[in-house]
Order: C-alpha cells, then sequence, then structure tokens
C-alpha cells in the first residue's frame, strides 16, 4: 500500500497586523518557507513536481497564482510548477490534503503544501469587490434566503446552540494566552520557526490579558456573547510542508517523520458556517478505525472561542490535549498558512513530547472542514 510520508515542516513566525511584518511582500513570505523547506530537507529542489499553496484573499499582491510567484521568488528552479487554492480558511491544510492524495495514488512522488496570507497588505474580505456582484446569487437567495452569512454571526449562534457563556469563552481564551505564552517562553517553537524581518518569535501573545482586561470589551453587537478577546488575530504568516512517497524518500535520502494516516473533509449548514470540525473529525475517526481517546496531540483552530469549546463537547475530546500551545485566539490566524501552521505545530509537539497520534481540523467558510490524522514515525 502507497504511504505518504511528512519530511519536513516550516513556518514562520506569525506577525501582528502592526508588527515586524506588516511591509513584507506576500509571494516574499511564502518564498521565505520554500527556501527554508529546501534547506532544512535537503532535497533536490527540481524533484519537487508541485507547489500547491493556500491562500485566501488572492487579490493585489496575493493574485496570479502566488504558489508559482514565490517557488521563482525563493530562486528555486523554473521547471517546477505552483498553483494556489482555496478553501478558505483550511486552504493550506486542503494544499496537504492534495499533495498527500496526489504521493498515495502513485501519479506523483514529492509534492510541497504550502500556505500564506498578508492580512496587513490583503484585509479580509478585500476579495469582495465593490461595484461587482456579491458571491450570492439568486440560486443561493432562494435556498437561505437574504440572511446575513458570516463567521460572526455564526459564533453567536453556536453560543446560543450549545448554551455558552460569555465567561465560558474568555477563559477558553485567557487559556490560549497562558498555553501560548508559557510556550514561547520555553522555546516550544523554536525549531519549527524560520526567522523573518528580525522576528523570531510569535507576536500575537499577550501573557498580561486578564479576565477582567476581556470583560471590559464591547460585544461585536449589543447582547452578543462575541467580542474581539475571544476571536482569532488579523495576522501575517507563511508555512510548508514536504510530502513524499516511500520511493522519494529512498531516492532522495530523506528522513520520514510522520505519515499522514488518515483524510477527510465533509460540509455543514453553512449559515452556522464554523460547525465543520465536528462532523468532519467523527468521519476521520470512523475512517480510521481510531478512537478519540487514541489521539495524543489535537489542533483545532481558534478562529472564535466557541468552535473549539463546541467541538469537544460533541466529540468528547479532552481539551487539555487540544492547542497545547495556544492557539490563534493568542497566536493568530493568517488565513491561508493556518492549516501548514497548525500541521507544523502539531508535528513539533508529537516529536517533543513522544506522542503517536494527531488529529487536525478547522472550521472553514461556507460551511466545512478537513480533518487530519497523522502518525509520527
Amino acid at each position: 500500500m502507497a504511504e505518504a510520508y511528512i519530511v519536513g515542516a516550516v513556518r514562520t513566525p506569525v506577525g501582528t497586523k502592526k508588527g515586524a511584518l506588516k511591509d513584507v511582500h506576500p509571494a516574499d513570505l511564502g518564498a521565505h518557507v520554500l527556501k527554508e523547506l529546501v534547506n532544512r530537507t535537503g532535497v533536490d529542489p527540481s524533484a519537487v513536481e508541485d507547489v500547491i499553496m493556500g491562500c485566501v484573499m488572492q487579490v493585489g499582491p496575493q493574485t496570479l497564482d502566488i504558489a508559482r510567484t514565490a517557488w521563482l521568488s525563493a530562486g528555486l528552479p523554473e521547471s517546477v510548477p505552483g498553483v494556489t487554492i482555496d478553501r478558505q480558511c483550511g486552504s493550506s491544510q486542503q494544499a496537504i490534503h492534495f499533495a498527500a492524495q496526489g504521493v498515495l495514488s502513485g501519479t506523483q512522488d514529492l509534492v510541497v503544501a504550502a500556505g500564506v496570507e498578508q492580512m496587513a497588505k490583503v484585509p479580509m474580505g478585500a476579495s469582495v469587490v465593490a461595484g461587482m456582484d456579491l458571491p450570492f446569487g439568486d440560486d443561493w437567495i432562494e435556498r437561505y434566503g437574504t440572511q446575513e452569512i458570516s463567521q460572526f454571526r455564526g459564533a453567536q449562534l453556536m453560543v446560543e446552540k450549545w448554551g455558552l457563556t460569555r465567561e465560558d469563552l474568555e477563559k477558553f481564551a485567557l487559556e490560549s494566552h497562558r498555553r501560548a505564552a508559557k510556550a514561547i517562553e520555553a522555546g516550544h517553537f523554536d525549531r519549527e520557526i524560520a526567522p523573518i524581518a528580525g522576528l523570531s518569535k510569535d507576536e500575537g501573545a499577550r501573557p498580561d490579558t486578564t479576565l477582567e482586561k476581556m470583560a471590559g470589551l464591547n460585544p461585536l453587537r449589543e447582547g452578543w456573547a462575541i467580542t474581539a478577546a475571544v476571536a482569532s488575530q488579523i495576522s501575517i504568516g507563511s508555512s510548508a510542508l514536504l510530502i513524499a512517497s516511500e520511493e522519494a524518500v529512498k531516492q532522495h535520502n530523506l528522513t520520514p517523520r510522520a505519515r499522514i494516516h488518515t483524510l477527510a473533509v465533509t460540509g455543514s449548514d453553512p449559515v452556522y458556517m464554523l460547525t465543520g470540525p465536528i462532523p468532519a473529525t467523527e468521519k476521520a475517526l470512523a475512517k480510521s478505525g481510531l478512537s478519540i481517546d487514541d489521539i495524543d496531540v489535537f489542533e483545532v483552530n481558534e478562529a472564535f472561542a466557541p468552535v473549539p469549546i463546541a467541538w469537544a463537547k460533541d466529540t468528547g475530546a479532552s481539551l487539555e490535549k487540544t492547542n497545547p500551545n495556544g492557539g490563534a485566539i493568542a497566536l493568530g490566524h493568517p488565513l491561508g498558512a493556518t492549516g501548514g501552521i497548525l500541521m507544523t505545530k502539531m508535528l513539533h509537539e508529537l516529536e517533543r513530547t513522544g506522542g503517536r497520534y494527531g488529529l487536525q481540523t478547522m472550521c472553514e467558510g461556507g460551511g466545512q472542514a478537513n480533518a487530519t490524522i497523522i502518525e509520527r514515525i
């Protein structure tokens, strides 16, 4: 049976909107991790068969196939193609899936899965252009009406459906900052980060935040439990992983670090939008033959605090094993890069702690989600 191995995984530090990375061009961000991936693995870059890069806001400096632009900006061989994909927040996790599927199918042996997002230069929502039609046409409206479709409303709907309180969300957010600050101080991320623009550590964690400070923030809307404190941060970053077949491992003298164990993707209610990780996790576990208790590390993107809280309630997963080094509330969420960043974090955490199985899942725009299980080697 064919196997797909992760043989390299690297990311930039995640920068804040006004931080050290605010002026870095997104193509240069992507180029940075691609160069570092090649250097760290020692692979012959001309042997790479494709570069699949996630990016959500594909306008301005992130348009015209940034996967190809980033590869060439890195000074890497012109013979290697690149393609940019958008599965919203899960774009680079889907890049991992596509890369693994190419290897598992036997049609490819070496594929790069990457992601990039420069949210200081290309803000969220920039791809919805003034003066043009909205993404929702007549057939959508016939099915779902003219109700608001947004992650913000979806997060509030989850609060109401799962009976959560603002205090529940703020306690979770505080723990995310605490874990992130502790991990940064202990150097848990140092091995996975490729410093850039003088930045070597994630910028977003706030070790001095408190429940009292969070309680003083206004909700996004009157009567809502959602505030800025319980949502992911506007961020900048990139990530890259090298996925290899068994033949490529032997031919290029690569070291397998984990194998792709199970891939799953599913759709969910697009109005709630953020609930997809629940059925995606259940689907991945059913396909894998593993139980929730077999998983040593979970990475669940903290787009909003209700997502991992509701996910844990419905799947029975342990929040102690979920985002053990903090999540996007503290560390940020550079949309198209986050899937690869989470996978890089999860792989390194399994290696650091000696865990065997990791499961990653994240909510995505439109009501869908990927789930990926890896097995450390």
